[in-house]
C-alpha cells in the first residue's frame, strides 16, 4: 500500500480507523508508546490508549499531549475536544487497533521469520539463535519476553528495511490469541519448543492447548520440533513431512543418539542425513540440552556448516531468565522462582537448585501446583522429583499439600505444611534456615513475594523513625522556589540516606516529583519491585547490572567512553532499538563525567549510535551552598551550557538539563533549567545554612536503655578502662553501637544523647553493640526508657558537628540491621 517507511498518520489511519480527527496529515510516526512513562520521542510518536482494570487509557492523554505527542489512538467515546492540535484515531479497541497496524506493519516485508511457541524455552530458544546466527543475518527479535497480545505487535514494529532475519516468540493463555499473533508475525519458519503444564487454566485439554499453538504456523512452510510429547505428535501428522523438521529418536531428521555431560558440559551426538553429528556445549541441565537441540535443528534446516554450528554452539552464554540466586539471611542462598508452578517448570528448578547447592543443603518452600489438574498422581510425580533431586527440607503450602503431609512427610523427614502463606509467615520464626540454599517455587497466586521479604528482612530493637510527612512537608518547601515548568528528581541513593529507599520512594510518588535518583541498579530493582514506577536514573551503572537495567526500565548515567560504548554494545546484542541514558558532565567536581576535551568525541559517537537515547544532560555543581565560590558556579554553569548546545546540535533533539542541587534552587533560581535535583535537604538537612527553608527532621534514630548500674568514683567504664568516674554516677547501657551507626568518635564525653528531656555524655568507649551513657543528673529514668540518638530534640547535624562531619555521613551509616519504622501524622 506505500512505498516507503515510516509511515504518516494519514497512512495510519487508513489502515486502522474509520473516523479520524486529524489536525497534520502529514506527521510522521516512528513509535508506537502504550507507557507513559517510556515516551521518547514525543513529535514522533503514536499513543495507543490502552486501558486497564485500574484506569483508561485516555486518563493519560493530556500529560502526553504537555509532553509533545500529538498523535493519538483512543476509544470512539474519547472527546479530543481540549486537544486541537492534536490527530485523534478513534477505534473500537486500541489493543485490537495496534494488532492491527503491527500486521499490516509485518506484511510489508518478505524475509524470514521465525516464530516461536512453546511452554518452557522460548526466550532462551530466542536469543541462543540471535548468539548463533547474528555473523549471518541482520536479526530482529523480540525484546526478552514480549510474547504476549501487546509485547508482540511492539517487537514486530521494530521490522526495518534493513533486517535479514526476524525472530519472534509468541505465548498464549486462552482459546483465540493465537489467531492474532499468527497475522501479526506471520512466521515463514516455526519452532515449536515443548507443550507442559503452564498457563493452562484457559485452556480445556492438553490437546486443545496443542492445537491452539500450532496456529502460529498456519502459514510457516516449516515447523520445527521434537518427536517426544504423542499429543504434539499427532497433532503435526496433518502437515507434510517436507513441511517439518523433527529432532528426536526414531525416524527424526536429527535422531539424537547420546548425551554425555561432564562437568560443565555436555556432548550430544547424533545422525543427520545417514552421517554422525555432534555438538559440545557448556551447560549441563536438562533445560539447556533441550533447547540447544532445538536450535541445532534450526541451525541445520538453515544449512548452516557442521563446523560452524560446532564452534558456535560452544560458545554459547547463559540468558538471565526468572530463576535467580541472591543472598539471604543466616548464609543461606536463595533462588526465587514464583513466577509459576507446574511439573515442568518444577523439574528444571529443581536442576538449577541442584546445581548451584554443591555440598550445602536444600530447602524446597513449594505451593499447591497452579493453573494445572492438581491430581493425587501428580504430586507423587512432585515428591518423586524431589527425592530424585535429594531436597533436604521441604515446605509445602497450600490446602492440598497440607492433605498430603504423610505422603511427602514419610520421605522426606524435615517436612513442614501450612494452609497459606499467612500461616507459614507467622511461624517463620520458629523454623530454622542457616547455611542452605532455598527454593521459592509458588504459583502466582500464592503471592510468594512475601516470604520472599522475609529471608530478607532485617530485625533490630533499636529504630530508625521515618516521619513521611515531614518529607512531604519539606518538599513543598522546595517546590516553593521551583519554576512552574521545572521537574523535581529526588535522590534516593544510599538507602535514601539511610531512610528506607522503597517506602520514601512511594511517598515521592504520591506527591508527583517527576524523577528518582539511585547510586546503583540494585536500588532501583528494590524500587520496581515494591511497584514504584516513577523513570529512575541509575548513577553509577556497572557492566554486570546491564540487564537489570533493562529488565526493570532503569535508566543510567553515562560517564566515561568505557561505560557508555560497553552499554551501547550490550544495547545491540540484546536487540533493542533504543534506550534513555544520562550523559554526566565534569565542569569542575572532577569526580565523574565527561570533561570538556571529550565533548567532539561523545557527540559523534551519540550522533553515530541513535539507539542510545539522551534524555538528559547533567552536571554536579561543586560548591553551590557557599557565596565565596559563586564566580566558579557561575563557571561551571557556562561550561555546562556549552556542552548542552553541541550535543543537541549532534542529535537533532532537546533534552532535560540538570545542574541545580538543595542548594542551588533558592541560590541560583536562574539554573534551574528543566530539572533540579533534590537531595538531602528533602530529609529536613539545609546544606545552605541559610536558613531560608522552614525544614522539619525527617529521620528519627531511637534507642532502649538495656541495663542502669551504680558505678562508684574512681572506677571505670568500657574497654581499656577508658570512662573514668570522678563521682558516683549512674551509668545507663543502651541498645546501640558502633555497627548500628553510632560512631566511635561520639565516644568518651564527645557525644550526647536525649533522654527525659535532657542530653547525657557518652562514657567511655562506643562499643560494637552498646554504648554506655551517665545519667546521673537526669531523674526518672528506667531501665526500657527510649533515648533519641538524633531527630527532634538533637538534630543530626549537632551529631554531624560531634563528629567533625556531614550530616550526609551520619544518616547513611545507620546500618541495614536497624529496623526502619514509618509514620505519617
Amino acid at each position: 500500500m506505500f512505498s516507503t517507511l515510516p509511515y504518516s498518520i494519514k497512512d495510519i489511519s487508513e489502515v486502522i480507523s474509520e473516523d479520524a480527527k486529524i489536525a497534520d496529515a502529514s506527521t510522521v510516526i516512528e513509535f508506537l508508546l502504550i507507557d507513559s512513562r517510556r515516551l521518547v520521542f514525543p513529535a514522533t510518536t503514536l499513543f495507543f490508549a490502552l486501558s486497564s482494570a485500574r484506569r483508561r487509557g485516555e486518563a493519560f492523554v493530556e500529560e502526553l499531549y504537555k509532553s509533545g505527542v500529538k498523535s493519538f489512538v483512543v476509544s470512539k467515546n474519547f472527546d479530543p475536544a481540549n486537544f486541537p492540535e492534536a490527530n485523534f484515531l478513534f477505534v473500537d479497541s486500541p489493543l485490537q487497533a495496534l494488532q492491527k497496524l503491527a500486521a499490516f506493519h509485518r506484511k510489508q516485508f518478505q524475509i524470514p521469520v521465525i516464530g516461536i511457541t512453546g511452554s518452557n524455552g522460548k526466550t532462551i530458544v530466542k536469543e541462543w539463535l540471535y548468539q548463533l546466527l547474528q555473523d549471518d543475518y541482520n536479526i530482529v527479535r523480540s525484546p526478552k519476553s514480549y510474547n504476549s497480545q501487546i509485547g508482540v505487535p511492539l517487537s514486530v514494529w521494530q521490522l526495518s528495511e534493513s533486517n535479514t532475519l526476524a525472530i519472534f516468540e509468541a505465548g498464549i493463555s486462552e482459546v483465540g490469541e493465537m489467531d492474532v499473533l499468527e497475522e501479526v508475525i506471520h512466521p515463514t519458519i516455526g519452532i515449536l519448543t515443548n507443550v507442559g503444564a503452564a498457563h493452562s487454566a484457559g485452556f480445556d485439554s492438553k490437546e486443545q492447548k496443542v492445537h491452539e499453538k500450532l496456529k502460529l504456523f498456519k502459514s510457516a512452510y516449516t515447523i520445527v520440533s521434537n518427536n517426544q510429547d504423542p499429543i504434539i505428535n499427532a497433532a503435526i501428522s496433518t502437515r507434510k513431512k517436507e513441511d517439518l523438521f523433527i529432532w528426536g529418536n526414531g525416524d527424526a531428521d536429527l535422531q539424537i543418539i547420546d548425551v554425555e555431560k561432564s562437568e560443565k558440559q555436555s556432548l550430544i551426538t547424533g545422525s543427520y542425513n545417514g552421517s554422525p553429528v555432534n555438538i559440545l556445549i557448556p551447560f549441563t541441565d536438562n533445560a539447556s540440552v533441550e533447547n540447544s537441540i532445538t536450535c541445532w535443528a534450526l541451525l541445520l534446516y538453515l544449512k548452516v556448516a557442521d563446523d560452524t554450528i560446532a564452534k558456535r554452539m560452544l560458545q554459547l552464554q547463559s540468558v538471565e531468565m526468572r530463576l535467580q540466586l541472591k543472598k539471604g539471611i543466616n548464609n543461606c542462598s536463595i533462588i526465587n522462582d514464583s513466577y509459576s508452578n507446574d511439573l515442568s517448570s518444577l523439574r528444571m528448578a529443581l536442576d538449577f537448585l541442584h546445581q548451584q547447592a554443591g555440598n550445602q543443603s536444600t530447602t524446597v518452600i513449594l505451593s499447591d501446583l497452579g493453573e494445572t489438574t492438581s491430581s493425587e498422581e501428580q504430586y507423587h510425580k512432585v515428591l518423586q522429583a524431589l527425592i530424585q533431586h535429594r531436597v533436604h527440607k521441604f515446605i509445602g503450602i497450600g490446602p492440598r499439600l497440607a492433605a498430603l503431609q504423610s505422603l511427602f512427610g514419610s520421605a522426606i523427614p524435615q517436612s513442614f505444611f501450612y494452609n497459606s502463606v499467612d500461616t507459614f509467615t507467622h511461624q517463620f520464626l520458629n523454623i530454622r534456615f542457616r547455611d542452605e540454599v532455598i527454593l521459592l517455587k509458588g504459583a502466582r497466586a500464592f503471592e510468594f513475594e512475601q516470604i520472599n521479604l522475609l529471608f530478607e528482612q532485617k530485625v533490630h530493637q533499636t529504630v530508625l523513625e521515618v516521619n513521611l510527612s515531614a518529607m512531604a512537608h519539606n518538599l513543598k518547601e522546595y517546590q516553593r522556589y521551583v519554576q512552574p515548568a521545572t521537574k523535581v528528581m529526588a535522590m534516593v541513593k544510599a538507602f535514601s540516606y539511610g531512610s528506607g529507599s522503597a517506602e520514601v520512594a512511594s511517598v515521592l510518588q504520591y506527591h508527583k516529583v517527576d524523577y528518582l535518583a539511585v547510586a546503583y541498579a540494585d536500588e532501583g530493582v528494590e524500587l520496581r519491585k515494591a511497584g514504584i514506577k516513577l523513570p529512575i536514573m541509575v548513577m553509577n551503572p556497572e557492566n554486570i547490572t546491564f540487564q537489570s537495567l533493562i529488565t526493570y526500565n532503569l535508566e543510567p548515567e553515562m560517564y566515561s567512553f568505557a561505560i557508555l560504548k560497553a552499554f551501547n554494545k550490550y544495547l545491540q546484542n540484546e536487540g533493542f532499538q533504543q534506550f534513555h541514558v544520562h550523559i554526566k558532565i565534569d565542569t569542575g567536581m572532577h569526580r565523574l563525567g565527561f570533561e570538556e576535551e571529550d565533548i567532539n568525541e561523545l557527540v559523534d559517537f551519540l550522533s553515530e549510535n541513535p539507539r542510545l537515547v539522551v534524555k538528559s544532560v547533567f552536571s554536579h555543581l561543586a560548591a553551590s551552598e557557599s557565596a565565596t565560590h559563586d564566580a566558579f558556579t557561575t563557571h561551571q554553569v557556562g561550561l555546562f551550557l556549552q556542552t548542552c548546545d553541541k550535543i543537541k546540535i549532534a542529535t537533532g533533539y532537546s533534552f532535560i538539563r540538570h545542574i541545580s542541587n538543595s542548594a542551588a534552587i533558592f541560590r541560583y533560581p536562574q539554573f534551574q533549567f528543566e530539572m533540579v535535583r533534590l537531595g538531602i535537604g528533602l530529609y529536613g538537612v539545609d546544606s545552605s545554612a541559610e536558613k531560608v527553608l522552614s525544614l522539619q527532621p525527617v529521620a528519627s534514630l531511637r534507642s532502649t536503655i538495656a541495663q542502669i548500674r551504680k558505678v562508684k568514683k574512681g572506677e571505670t567504664v568500657g574497654y581499656s578502662r577508658r570512662g573514668f568516674v570522678n563521682r558516683d554516677s549512674l551509668i545507663a547501657t543502651i541498645r546501640i553501637g558502633y555497627a548500628d551507626g553510632f560512631s566511635r568518635k561520639l565516644g568518651n564525653g564527645v557525644g550526647r544523647v536525649f533522654i527525659n528531656g535532657n542530653l547525657a555524655p557518652v562514657v567511655g568507649s562506643v562499643c560494637m553493640d552498646m554504648t554506655m551513657i551517665d545519667i546521673t543528673d537526669i531523674a526518672g529514668v528506667e531501665e526500657g526508657d527510649e533515648v533519641e540518638i538524633f531527630g527532634t530534640n538533637l538534630t543530626v547535624e549537632e551529631v554531624a558537628k560531634l563528629c567533625d562531619t556531614i550530616p550526609y555521613e551520619i544518616m547513611t551509616s545507620v546500618s541495614q540491621r536497624v529496623k526502619r519504622e514509618y509514620y505519617q501524622e
